[in-house]
């Protein structure tokens, strides 16, 4: 219990250095972004496994991404300067990537609680790749 006490406080000095980091770098609205990126991906796993429209394994991906989120113990230990949470934000990239193709992006967008330019960026990430635009084929 000590160990996973210790790993908690850790995760947690490391979450906020990163965002003081930014803030004092002049990057206020990164800090902020970084700051409501894991709370608001929990907020949304949650709705999204109380939503009908979603698929039954798609809300068992949602569950354990939950888990994993909010879990202090780490394939990647958080101490480690920018691999430290990695592991977390992938495995919430890939079950939100999984997300938007079996439940669709209105879906998403309907139980996304933070800003809505953040969501945007995440989702830009996991367009299919014809619908992006080449910017040189103009």
């Amino acid at each position: 219990m000590r160990t996973l006490l210790i790993g908690l406080a850790v995760s947690v000095g490391v979450y906020i250095a990163v965002i003081s980091a930014l803030y004092l770098a002049g990057r206020r609205s990164a800090a902020r972004e970084v700051a409501t990126l894991l709370p608001n991906l929990l907020m949304l796993f949650k709705g999204l496994i109380r939503d009908p429209r979603v698929p039954p394994g798609s809300k068992l991906l949602l569950v354990f991404g939950a888990a994993w989120v909010a879990s202090p113990i780490d394939l990647i230990p958080e101490f480690i300067p920018v691999l430290g949470p990695l592991d977390d934000a992938i495995v919430a990239a890939l079950i939100l990537r999984h997300l938007l193709r079996t439940a669709g992006s209105d879906v998403v967008t309907e139980h996304w609680q933070g800003d809505p330019a953040t969501l945007a960026r995440l989702l830009r990430l996991f367009e299919p790749k014809a619908a992006r635009r080449n910017p040189r084929s103009g």
